[in-house]
């Protein structure tokens, strides 16, 4: 569980992120979780979009992305939102 402060740092570092992960009508598939996986392992902090077409709510298929793929979500904005979940191998960003 990430604090006040260590979200507001990570929102920092995600503000000139660009979306790396998109989401349509499709929703989340078993690939999307795959590929978000292996994404947050080299990055540790992505920015994803929901697109117009998708029929949930940003706020909802972001946090169930999350969830499968075992990170904490940081933000959601309109429908922009950020992940974060620390490497195994090689963690970059340091939580204040």
């Amino acid at each position: 569980m990430l604090t006040g402060k260590q979200k507001r740092y990570l929102r920092s570092l995600g503000h000139e992120l660009t979306p790396v992960i998109q989401m349509g009508k499709g929703g989340i598939s078993p690939n999307l979780v795959t590929q978000t996986v292996d994404v947050l392992e080299a990055r540790e902090l992505i920015k994803g979009r929901v697109l117009q077409n998708c029929l949930e709510a940003p706020s909802d298929i972001a946090a169930e992305l999350a969830s499968a793929a075992e990170a904490e979500l940081v933000q959601v904005i309109g429908r922009n939102f950020l992940l974060y979940r620390r490497s195994q191998e090689k963690p970059e960003i340091e939580l204040p």
